[in-house]
């Protein structure tokens, strides 16, 4: 419940910084500032003064107007209508926000989150009128699109005994649905919709141990680099890497229920990008249109910078939400550094001390409490649900050891590092196998095992291992040549060559391989290993590597991924047939010349 508003005077002004004299006001509370009727947040309390941040640009702004106390923290409008929805930083449907006020967002303007006047179909819940309700628990069921039915949960903190119920039927998300009566012997009326302040996390019964991974289709990641669902991830790499895109392939292809993207700080043409594209994408589980799970807030680097820092609240909040419903939630911030870089510039108009770099000396600990609030977990009424958080990172000249990414980096479950170098060679994902890690590993492989095959951890760590192998020779032969190098250690150079090729590298144009899945995934790794293998075999009899290397297998194994779909894994299988064939000839004619060498000395 707000508070009555209260009325003060503007003192003093400092870029979005106001001083405020209102009686009785509270840290954290929304507060409007000015004629325009700007809207910040009270970040500070200095006796009978308080200190907003705000959300727009204070231009025009005089000390002497009125400022007005709202009552409450900023928060966000929970209800059926925020899938599809695109938001800026402090929830305003920008859909909206551009019918009104056209490509320019006007100062002071303030629209409802959700639609009020649409009419909802409310479906209740078999619930009996006087039974205990926790906070959490599902009054009923709202279709709200295609792919979500959106359950109308009792906010927490306000259970009690029912005491009435509406009937199925057509509902403004302000009509009443149900009356409940407190411990405190008050009855509290609820509606489809209700608020919940951004920057407090919404309540759980008990946290879970991951059991699934996340399935992004993306070889590179699901196969060598695993992220559960309930994890939190991050995704560093200098400009020009393929932040953006690696996060957009999670978003359309995840298996998580529901998809939120927030787009926090970046350049105006990716996001733009990201709201073109989307709507036109098909949803690779559902078969309909992928904004049918998905929600953007969208707050590009023009925009008002403490929006930033406001838009991952907003983002979590919203995650919480639909994980309250049972939901595998996926939240990708790209990017945190711009998130950091608010809390910098506020704290600097503060005149608060800095610390690395000039980020204050708490931007660690808000960081691990923004990724604390991802997990798999029981809801409050014993239902499990979990938001996964991918953080992109954008550290200055790809330098990891700047302060976002090294803290990030102790916080975080899975490691994607990109690199500039493969980014150069046009290797994309330009994920790098050597600098990522994954502490997944372990519960990733039962699910292997029980669901593609048991030998997918051993697999993995053989490719991992060969990598490994070629670093280490590719710098000896960066220093003195492959002509120091035995037959051996060239078909190392080789197989991993044929490893990078056949299963990192993977296109998000090509429309075959933009998505793999789990099968296809570990029969190209199979394969790729196999070939290895059966190489390393042949030089060990004297083959000479360069004839190994000729094998026409080798090259069709490269076109293996493009050729074959996710449903055409016949045509895969056939192909392990067709290099053992290939390989065996090979060995069956070299033995015969190698006799035949014999008999006649």
């Amino acid at each position: 419940m707000s508070e009555p508003r209260k009325t003060g005077l503007i003192r003093d002004i400092n870029g979005p910084i106001v001083t405020v004299e209102v009686p009785g006001i509270r840290s954290g509370e929304q507060v409007r500032i000015g004629e325009m009727g700007l809207y910040g947040e009270v970040i500070a309390l200095q006796g009978a003064q308080a200190l907003v941040q705000t959300y727009e640009t204070t231009e025009g702004v005089r000390p002497g107007e009125p400022a007005v106390s709202l009552g409450w923290p900023l928060s966000v409008e929970l209800g059926p209508g925020l899938m599809g929805q695109i938001f800026d930083g402090v929830q305003r449907p920008l859909t909206v926000l551009y019918a009104q006020t056209g490509d320019h967002i006007a100062r002071g303007v303030n629209v409802p989150a959700l639609d009020h006047a649409k009419l909802w179909h409310f479906q209740p819940a078999g619930l009996t009128v006087g039974g205990v309700l926790a906070g959490g628990t599902s009054l009923g069921t709202v279709q709200e699109t295609p792919a979500v039915l959106h359950h109308i949960l009792v906010p927490p903190g306000q259970g009690g005994s029912l005491v009435s119920l509406a009937g199925e039927g057509e509902y403004h998300l302000d009509n009443p649905i149900a009356q409940v009566k407190g411990t405190d012997g008050q009855i509290r009326t609820l509606t489809l919709s209700h608020r919940w302040p951004v920057r407090r996390p919404r309540p759980y019964l008990r946290r879970n141990d991951a059991v699934a991974p996340l399935i992004t289709g993306q070889r590179i990641l699901d196969s060598f680099f695993p992220l559960m669902k309930g994890g939190k991830a991050a995704v560093p790499g200098p400009f020009g890497c393929g932040k953006t895109v690696v996060q957009q392939q999670v978003a359309r292809w995840s298996n998580a229920d529901i998809v939120i993207y927030v787009g926090c700080g970046e350049r105006g043409n990716e996001l733009v990008d990201v709201l073109e594209s989307f709507p036109k994408l098909t949803d690779p589980h559902t078969g309909r249109n992928m904004m049918e799970r998905t929600l953007l807030v969208a707050n590009t680097s023009n925009m008002p910078v403490v929006a930033r820092e406001a838009s991952i609240y907003v983002g979590l909040t919203l995650s919480e939400y639909y994980r309250d419903m049972g939901y595998d939630v996926v939240m990708l911030a790209d990017s945190t550094s711009r998130w950091a870089e608010a809390l910098r510039e506020v704290s600097g108009r503060l005149g608060q001390m800095p610390v690395e770099e000039g980020y204050p000396a708490y931007m660690a600990s808000r960081l691990a409490a923004l990724y604390e609030r991802a997990g798999r977990v029981d809801t409050p009424v014993g239902k499990p649900g979990s938001v996964t958080l991918i953080g992109a990172v954008s550290p200055p000249g790809g330098d990891f050891s700047e302060p976002v990414t090294s803290h990030t980096k102790e916080i975080i479950d899975t490691f994607w590092a990109l690199s500039k170098e493969l980014a150069d060679a046009r290797h994309y994902p330009a994920v790098d196998w050597v600098g990522s890690f994954s502490s997944h590993v372990g519960p990733a492989a039962k699910w292997w095992a029980e669901q593609v095959d048991p030998r997918w951890e051993h697999r993995r760590a053989e490719a991992l291992g060969l990598l490994a192998r070629d670093t280490e020779l590719s710098r000896i032969v960066n220093l003195v040549g492959p002509e120091a190098l035995s037959s051996a250690q060239r078909w190392v150079l080789e197989a991993a060559t044929l490893v990078k090729e056949m299963v990192l590298q993977q296109s998000a144009l090509d429309p075959i391989d933009t998505f793999a899945s789990p099968e296809k995934q570990f029969a190209l790794l199979d394969i790729a290993m196999t070939l290895y293998e059966k190489g390393a075999e042949l030089i060990e009899l004297g083959v000479p590597v360069q004839e190994v290397r000729s094998l026409e297998v080798l090259s069709q194994a490269r076109r293996l991924k493009s050729r074959f779909d996710n449903r055409q894994m016949a045509g895969i299988q056939a192909f392990r047939e067709d290099v053992n064939l290939s390989f065996d000839t090979v060995r069956l004619e070299y033995v015969k010349h190698h006799e035949q060498q014999e008999k006649a000395a």
